[in-house]
């Protein structure tokens, strides 16, 4: 009995989405759970599982078509192939959604998708489309990398790394290699060629609606913090491998910066507050938003009441929403209710970054990088030294609309005493 596949509803405010990339073609075997497509809304990216066992019979709704939730956009069979087996050649709307036409004497013109297919090989690693599409630029084998993605899932700076060795001890005459790359730097994919013009993403055409509303709605101010945090390095530095056996997570500095944030939050609540038409509202719990950058954009999953939870129950939380950014698993849930906004800017070399208020929050924080410099100590009996010591600019956007200078400059104050001074127990 054949299997409608259909647009999932995503969230209760979700009424359509768009199919980014079939995962699978027809004819293709699948199990159930399986990612069959990818699809985006004006809230998340997300793989879709395949809904039962079988053969995809159909795809009804081609890549790059915006459907109504529940529309039937595939079908899985129990082997036999459809005769309108791929897409048609006419894309469908989202109001109207014409089957495909039957072609019984000779098959559909080869798109350029048939025109470069995945190989078997591809086909049985988990991967995304733009490891798959990258991986077949370089001419690579991707059962031959080795993956450290989720559940063996191969990366894009996987085959980066396998590209970098394969280069570097080539086997017969290959053209220069290009300049080595910055470690901190992820170099962007090779998305398109110098001259060609690229629609935009639906994810991105959202990311520039968001950020220009935000900049039109709130009175963007923003002030910046040094911070001496050589005592969270050291402390790092000698439980990271105990923590990592003990919990089986990486310790991570993003979870001293979200701890931190939460008790200055808690001193002064202005800051995780947020506008309701002409009041303000002071949330009870903070919803920490935790921007996470990905090879194709931007996306801000919230960890939910972080004010509730100790430092571990914070590295877990953290590494998880990243975890499932990436991979395309967050729900709408997962990106909703923030009050306050963390980005990270520092993890690709950045000195400090002035971030966009992630609305309707009414302040967000830039963490910069860590780095050694000389710093000027006083000890304890007023004599000042120089010493190497490990150093983050923290930068405070804020809503200069509720949020005075003051109150930012005392918070950012305590968030600096606070990491300076760490003494809570990390685990």
């Amino acid at each position: 009995m054949p299997t409608d596949v259909v647009m999932p509803q995503m969230g209760e405010s979700i009424f359509e989405g768009t199919i980014t990339k079939w995962l699978k073609k027809p004819g293709d075997k699948i199990q159930r759970d399986e990612p069959l497509f990818e699809i985006s809304t004006d809230k998340v990216d997300a793989e879709i599982p395949a809904p039962a066992s079988g053969v995809l019979q159909e795809i009804k709704v081609s890549e790059g078509n915006t459907v109504q939730v529940n529309t039937v956009v595939g079908v899985i069979g129990d082997g036999a192939i459809a005769a309108a087996g791929a897409p048609t050649a006419e894309k469908p709307t989202a109001a109207t959604l014409p089957a495909p036409a039957k072609k019984e004497a000779q098959p559909a013109p080869p798109t350029p998708e048939a025109r470069e297919p995945e190989t078997d090989e591809e086909s049985d690693v988990r991967s995304s489309p733009l490891v798959r599409k990258l991986a077949r630029e370089h001419n690579l084998d991707l059962g031959k990398v080795t993956g450290t993605g989720t559940g063996g899932r191969v990366t894009k700076q996987d085959v980066l790394d396998f590209v970098e060795r394969r280069t570097a001890a080539p086997t017969a005459p290959q053209p220069p290699a290009p300049a080595p790359r910055q470690p901190a730097v992820l170099p962007p994919a090779p998305a398109a060629i110098p001259g060609e013009l690229v629609p935009m993403s639906n994810m991105r055409k959202i990311i520039a609606q968001r950020m220009i509303e935000s900049r039109r709605t709130s009175a963007h101010v923003h002030c910046m913090f040094e911070v001496d945090i050589t005592r969270i390095v050291n402390l790092r530095n000698k439980l990271k491998n105990g923590f990592e056996q003990r919990h089986g997570a990486r310790l991570t500095f993003m979870p001293f910066f979200v701890r931190a944030s939460i008790i200055a939050l808690q001193q002064f609540p202005i800051v995780n507050g947020s506008f309701e038409g002409d009041s303000i509202r002071y949330h009870k719990h903070v919803n920490a938003g935790i921007a996470v950058a990905l090879d194709w954009g931007l996306i801000v999953p919230v960890l939910k009441n972080a004010d509730e939870l100790n430092f571990l129950g914070l590295q877990r939380g953290i590494t998880d929403l990243g975890e499932r950014s990436r991979s395309k698993k967050l729900t709408p849930a997962d990106v909703e209710g923030a009050t306050f906004t963390i980005t990270n800017p520092g993890q690709f070399g950045a000195v400090f970054g002035l971030p966009i208020i992630n609305q309707p929050n009414l302040a967000i924080l830039g963490v910069g990088g860590i780095t050694k410099q000389p710093t000027v100590v006083t000890d304890k009996d007023g004599t000042d030294s120089i010493a190497i010591r490990s150093v983050v600019h923290l930068t405070l956007g804020y809503d200069h609309r509720v949020i005075d200078g003051a109150v930012a400059d005392q918070f950012m104050a305590l968030l600096k005493k606070t990491l300076e001074n760490w003494s809570e127990e990390v685990g």
